[in-house]
């Protein structure tokens, strides 16, 4: 079989030249458009359902959250095992799909059940889906660092910029705040007073609720001229807050002020964030999504980043705290080293024993043609280039290498018996 293959190969030189193109073109196009990354992803196929009701235990969240979620879930096709954990004020719900199954026809379904596991919650409550991306796509790090700002201050910019302007580069799934303290209006009432004024705490809850809010009104017509009217109640400050009318006592209004204590202070924390045992810090974690390329993802979020910085008050900077690039830049250098050491080997070896150059040339373009075809399987069978992908080819070559070194030889060999058979 290989004699014919040879054989064929001698006399059609111009399709094995066509051939070599196509190789050649496919084995780039197949380097320029498949994924790499520096972890092989080995995740399971899953769709992450999320729901918080801040303030319960978890034998609470466990019988009214969790269980008629994972109830309502059953029977969704092609499911191998629902997973799940109930924990203070939050439940997680981990939904395992066939490996073969598309990430978004799943992520549909699940939804579809949602929709009408709904009604066996309780109210308010309302369960989300997780990030579209794997269990490795945190990919990149970063801190808001600045003197004289609090970590409270910090946290704000992140939560309302910089996590804005990032979720909407290419790519990215999520990007997940941490550290800090989230600033909120904390209201503390006065049992003593509410009971002398004759006030309930669900007065001073929808009092807080119903002037928290912008209402419409109708037209007025004047002058054949029609003025739109609004009324502006959105809370802007404590002040705001205090001058709330919670009831009346004896014909005077009560105001909130009266009957508790406001002012502002940091959400419930559960842990911190700390940089090289330096104290806390404020960051965020950027997750791509499922199938993207990391590293034109990681480049796309820093070109991103070198903007949004421009817009910070002074004095604060981003820093990166994990960059993925820099081990996916060391993996394909890895591999292009790899190349050309092995490359450069064969000729010398080639060359110091055979004196031949056409031999060594031989050799030399079988090396990368081969690469190239390797990198095509690897696009067609949907595999990320990674350590592990990018490890096995840089250990073929040099199998590639001794196979090269022994056929040219042996070939070499063969023919110079033949010219010696010829002139004698």
């Amino acid at each position: 079989m290989i004699e014919k293959i040879i054989s064929w190969s001698i006399d059609n030189r111009f399709f094995v030249w066509i051939g070599i193109l196509i190789i050649i073109i496919g084995g780039i196009y197949s380097v320029m458009n498949t994924p790499v990354d520096a972890i092989p992803d080995l995740s399971e196929n899953q769709v992450i359902v999320y729901t918080e009701w801040m303030g319960r235990n978890p034998q609470i969240i466990e019988d009214q959250i969790t269980y008629p979620l994972v109830s309502n879930l059953q029977g969704i096709p092609n499911v191998k095992a629902i997973r799940a954990a109930s924990m203070f004020g939050m439940s997680f719900i981990f939904v395992i799909f066939n490996d073969e199954d598309e990430i978004y026809w799943a992520r549909t379904r699940v939804l579809e059940r949602l929709n009408f596991a709904q009604k066996a919650l309780p109210q308010g409550v309302t369960p989300t889906l997780g990030p579209d991306g794997t269990g490795v796509g945190h990919v990149f790090w970063y801190t808001l660092q600045g003197d004289g700002y609090d970590l409270g201050e910090l946290r704000a910019m992140q939560d309302w910029y910089v996590k804005f302007a990032l979720q909407n580069v290419e790519g990215v799934s999520e990007v997940a705040s941490f550290g800090g303290f989230q600033k909120q209006y904390q209201v503390s009432i006065s049992p003593h007073k509410l009971i002398y004024y004759g006030i309930s705490v669900m007065n001073v809850a929808n009092a807080l609720k119903q002037n928290n809010r912008d209402v419409g009104g109708s037209i007025y017509e004047m002058n054949r001229m029609g003025y739109m009217l609004r009324g502006l109640g959105y809370i802007k400050d404590i002040k705001d807050i205090e001058e709330i009318s919670v009831g009346a006592y004896k014909s005077i209004p009560i105001k909130l002020k009266d009957v508790a204590n406001i002012q502002m202070s940091s959400d419930i924390r559960l842990g911190i964030v700390e940089e090289n045992g330096e104290g806390e810090v404020v960051g965020g974690v950027v997750v791509i999504r499922y199938g993207e390329n990391a590293k034109e993802v990681i480049d796309r979020v820093k070109e991103r980043l070198s903007g949004v910085e421009k817009g910070l008050p002074p004095g604060v900077i981003i820093k990166l705290a994990y960059d993925r690039s820099d081990l996916i830049e060391a993996a394909v250098a890895t591999l292009k080293e790899a190349l050309w050491e092995e490359i450069m080997i064969v000729s010398l070896v080639v060359m110091l024993f055979m004196f031949h150059i056409r031999s060594a040339m031989v050799a030399i373009i079988a090396i990368p043609l081969s690469v190239l075809i390797g990198f095509i399987f690897i696009k067609f069978f949907g595999i990320s280039l990674n350590i592990m992908s990018l490890g096995g080819v840089a250990l073929a070559i040099g199998d590639l290498v001794d196979s090269g070194i022994v056929m040219t030889e042996n070939a070499y060999k063969s023919l110079v018996k033949e010219v010696l058979k010829t002139e004698d």
